[in-house]
Parts: C-alpha cells; structure tokens; sequence
C-alpha cells in the first residue's frame, strides 16, 4: 500500500521548477508551473494494443490501494502518475506510469510537496556541463525519407488512405553521465508555451496537447500545417496567412481535427472545435492550430480519452488503421514513445498529456530523435523533408 502525504512546499525549497530538476528527473512543464518528480515509488508497465487501457485499470487498482493526506487539493497534488506510452500497437518499447518517491508541484503561484512514505527530496546538485552533441541521420536517411514520402503520396493517390505522417531519425553517442538537466532548461527558456516532458528517457518540448480533463472539462489541441518563421516582420506575417490560406495545409488540418472530435463524442455531452484554425506562432516555426472542448457525459480517465484518441490524424494519418498501416511499411524503425502520449494522471482520474513530440529518446549511451510531416496528395518529398529540418531545431538546439 502507497502512503503518500502533500502539503505546502517549504519557503527554503522554493524556486524555478527547471533549478529544482534532481538528477534523472520526471518533468511536465508549461509556462513555468506544472510537476516535477524523483524516483519511483510505483512503476506500473504494458505492452501491445491494449497498452492504455491496461495502464488505465492497473492505476485504478494503484488508488484503491493507496492512502492520501493531501492539504493543498489543487490539480497534481495527492497520488500522481507520470506516464509514457509508445506508439504502435507493436512496439518493443513498453508503457509506462511511474509514481515519483517525492513530487515537487507549482501552479497559480503556490507550490507543494507530495512524498511517499518519508521520502526526502534529495539535496541540490549543480547541473553538469555536456559534452555537444550532434545528431546524425540514423536507420532513416534522408534520401530515404524522401523515396519514403513519395511511396505516400503515391499510396494516397492510389486511394489507400487521405494522409499519412511520416517520421525520421536522428541519432548521437552520449556519455553514460550525460545531464538531461540542462537539456529540459533550455527547451523551458526557448519553448515556454510548449509542454516540456521527461518520462523515463522520453523528453522533448511539445507543443501539441492530445488531452486534458479536469473536473469533468476536457480540453486538446491540434496541430497541423506548418512553416518556418520568417527573420523580418512583414515577411513573417505573410508567411503565417500564406499557411492559413494553404489548401494542403487547410485540408491535412481538417483531417486532423475531425479525427480527434469523432474520437471524442462518444465520451462528451457536446464537443465544440474552433470553427476556423489559428496561427500558432512558436520561436522556429508557424503551425495551424485549433482548439477543442466537451464536457464528459460519463466517468471516464484522462487515460480512457487518451485511449480514444491516439494515435491522432495529427500523427498517424487517416484513415486510422489504413495510415498505421503505410507507417509500418514506409518507416524502417520503432518509433518508440515517439508521438505517443506523455503526460501525468491524478488519484480521481483527471490530467493532462501530451503528444511526444520535438524530442527523442535517451539511453545509456545514445540519444535518438524523432520529427515528421503529414503527408497528402498534395505534398513535395523535398518540402516535407525541409519540414522535418524545422522541426529538429529544438532538440539539436537543446543537445548543441
């Protein structure tokens, strides 16, 4: 049995939740509040097609098993879950909720403490200097990717599917004492209005919310549509309305959104999206957003909705199956946790996660990243391998 206690964060441990990071530390952060963690108090695992919902009844067994003191009752205090989940129903790489020993929360300007059963926060420790790391093409060159986007539109053409998203890699060596501190600073000072994540070697600094419920509200996010800032204002503007005015981008969005609203309903009284999407501008690039609410109709977890909606339009394709399909053809690894969701769950089944994304992967002596693009009839192999190029420029500028 869990025995778990909150309370207020004493004023001597306060600061910047990015100077707070222990060493290999879990992170779900955004705009400077959010959760960070330390070790594991519970480490709950799945694999296959029936990963989340798996993860979904071992956590409800996790809180029925638990004893709470919790004197702040604020979103992320009490019993919590970080998660990773991977993304293809046959990946070798599992799922994961991990419940942190000690929890260090910040949100509207207070701050709390959760530890299990006397756990202490460990001391502060400097963060240490890494060595550069530059990533390189990995099982996916980039001549590869281009012939691989090609078998897509092809396939599109064909009348196999409406959209598929196609990823490829980058991979680097790094020391067995490499620092993923500095690394999460960086992405939280240069992508503050991201969801920057670090789950058990998954991180990275997305920018796209799969779902979030609270108190019966369920919010997401969708991205889809994208092109590279401009360095002058004016052309800067008119790149952003050439994207919403771009009927490949308009309709590779439109799939997306419609996916994650149909996924939806079942679960909500109504579903509201936006009506038109907005420009979301993020310091290397302009994406096509749109905004998504609904009021659950029924008791259902943060992982039963995410359980719904992945994989998402946004990151698979659709049709759904028809995409997953073409991605195991076309893309010649495991994506991993790549654009899976990644997030954190509450002892009453409210959270939030995101999509992994702008990110990678790091192991004992390697890291590896991940981008893609969605792909339509109307894609350009090169414009999309140009597309992946922009979307790399977080992590390679979080490892430089």
């Amino acid at each position: 049995m869990l025995k778990l206690v909150t309370v207020e964060l004493p004023e001597a441990l306060r600061g910047p939740l990015v100077e707070l990071l222990p060493e290999s530390p879990t992170a779900f952060i955004r705009n400077g509040g959010g959760i960070i963690g330390f070790g594991e108090a519970l480490r709950i695992t799945a694999k296959g097609p029936d990963r989340i919902a798996t993860l979904a009844t071992k956590w409800r067994a996790a809180v029925a098993d638990s004893v709470v003191e919790d004197s702040v009752n604020l979103p992320g205090t009490g019993l919590v879950a970080f998660g990773s989940i991977a993304f293809a129903d046959s990946s070798a790489s599992e799922s994961v909720l991990i419940v942190p020993e000690v929890l260090i929360g910040s949100r509207d300007g207070r701050m709390w403490l959760t530890s299990v059963a006397g756990a202490q926060w460990p001391a502060r420790t400097a963060y240490r200097t890494n060595e550069a790391v530059t990533l390189k093409p990995g099982r996916q060159s980039r001549e590869g990717f281009e012939a691989s986007v090609q078998s897509a539109i092809d396939a599109i053409l064909a009348g196999e599917a409406a959209k598929v998203v196609l990823a490829r890699d980058l991979v680097a060596s790094v020391e067995s004492a490499f620092d993923i501190r500095p690394v999460l600073a960086k992405l939280a000072e240069r992508y503050p209005s991201c969801w920057v994540y670090s789950v058990d070697g998954t991180f990275g600094a997305s920018p796209e919310l799969l779902v979030r419920v609270a108190h019966g509200q369920v919010s997401a996010r969708v991205l889809a549509g994208t092109a590279g800032r401009g360095t002058d204002p004016e052309v800067d503007q008119a790149i952003a309305a050439a994207l919403a005015g771009s009927s490949k981008n308009l309709a590779e969005h439109t799939f997306a959104v419609d996916s994650l609203v149909q996924a939806l309903e079942p679960f909500c009284d109504h579903v509201d999206a936006d009506s038109e999407p907005f420009s979301l501008a993020l310091p290397n690039v302009w994406h096509l957003a749109s905004d998504v609410h609904g009021v659950l109709k029924q008791e259902s977890s943060v992982l039963d909705l995410a359980d719904a909606l992945h994989p998402t339009a946004a990151v698979a394709g659709t049709p759904r199956r028809e995409a997953q399909q073409l991605i195991e053809q076309l893309e010649p690894f495991d994506r991993g946790r790549y654009a899976g969701p990644v997030g954190w769950i509450g002892a009453d089944g409210d959270g939030e996660w995101a999509i992994a994304l702008r990110g990678g992967q790091l192991g004992s002596h390697e890291v590896r990243a991940f981008a893609g693009c969605g792909i339509v009839a109307e894609s350009e192999p090169s414009a999309e391998l140009a597309e992946t190029d922009l979307k790399f420029q977080p992590i390679n500028g979080a490892l430089a």
